[in-house]
This record gives C-alpha cells, structure tokens and sequence, in this order.
C-alpha cells in the first residue's frame, strides 16, 4: 500500500542545496472549466516561512483557503497573480494559455527567480533551472501556495461574474462542466466569457 505524498519542503531544500536562493512555486487554476480565464500565481516562501497545514487547494476547506491565502500574501517574499482570457485560450488552446498565465505570474514577480517548482508535467519559457512535478500542489508548500492564491482569486472572480451572467450558476460550479451549467448552457446559450473552443459550448 503506498502512502500519498507528505507536503512539505523537501523539493525546496534539494534546489537550495544545488545553490538556489529563490525558489518560486507555480500553480494554474482554471484549465476544466468551460466559463472564464485561466489564473496562475506564482510564490516565493522565506526558507523560515511556516504553513502549518497548507496543501493542496483542492483538499481545503473554503475557509481554509481564505485563511492561507491572508497568511500567504503577508509572508511571501514575493507573490504574484496573472489571467488569460478567454479569447487567448480559444486561439492558442488551453494548456498553452496555462502555460503562458504562469509565464506571466513570474514576470510579475518583484524578486527574481533563480529556481521554478511547477505544478504539472510542463515547464515554461524562462531563463532559470526548473522542475515540472506532478501532483506537485500537495508536494510543494511553495506550489501548494500558488494554488491557493490562484484558486481563492479565480473563485472570488466567477462570484462577481455570476451578477454580471446570472442565470447560469457560476458563483457555485465556478465554470466547471457540471449539470446546472448545461442546462443552463442550452437554456440561455453562451455568454462571451465561455470558451467557444471546449466541445459543451
């Protein structure tokens, strides 16, 4: 029997031990939906930082998520949130749109990275050493931060939208391809922020 995947520092401790200095973790929210953009947060921990708890954002509460998302942004040492549209995804396909937001949250970053720990299987266009992990987000404590910030921001994001496209139940499916959507899909048609390249829509 194999036991999952303890989050925690160990990845973060293996690149400063080859000289890394500034370890960024990078996670993207928003790639099944078929309403709204693709978010990605990248985030830089202080080796001193403590989470106790923080994993994965999708095995949190909520109000767990709300909470770590406060701590994270007043302990970071650095920390940035970038979107890609809806109109980009559609033209460049959805991987490359997740790919190209993370790309953009580290552009954003006020520290440089020497050092990327990326959610997932792929790596992005940037000049420092980097490390694609799968399931990372409950691996990494500096991947798992990014995918709060990026979950708890695009969450925040489709409960304003919801009053800007009601009908369709946004605020509660976040987008996701679940029955109410589709009703509501068929029911009312697509709004401008639904991507026209995902086959429901």
């Amino acid at each position: 029997m194999t036991t999952a995947p303890v989050c925690g520092w160990r990845l973060e401790n293996v690149a400063r031990r080859c000289g890394a200095l500034h370890i960024a973790g990078l996670d993207e929210v928003g790639r099944g939906p078929m309403f709204g953009p693709v978010v990605a947060a990248a985030v830089m921990l202080q080796k001193s930082c403590r989470l106790q708890g923080l994993t994965d954002s999708k095995q949190l509460t909520g109000k767990q998520r709300n909470e770590f998302d406060a701590a994270i942004r007043a302990e970071a040492m650095a920390w940035a949130i970038a979107a890609v549209d809806v109109e980009t995804i559609d033209r460049i396909n959805i991987r490359r749109a997740s790919l190209l937001a993370m790309r953009m949250a580290v552009e954003k970053l006020i520290v440089a990275p020497d050092y990327l720990l990326i959610d997932g299987c792929d790596t992005i266009e940037w000049p420092c050493p980097q490390q694609a992990v799968v399931q990372g987000d409950g691996r990494s404590v500096s991947i798992a931060a990014a995918s709060v910030l990026a979950k708890v921001h695009r969450d925040r994001l489709l409960v304003e939208l919801d009053a800007v496209y009601p009908g369709y139940g946004l605020a509660r499916h976040k987008g996701y391809c679940v029955a109410e959507h589709l009703e509501a899909l068929r029911r009312l048609g697509p709004t401008p922020l639904h991507r026209k390249s995902f086959g429901p829509v």
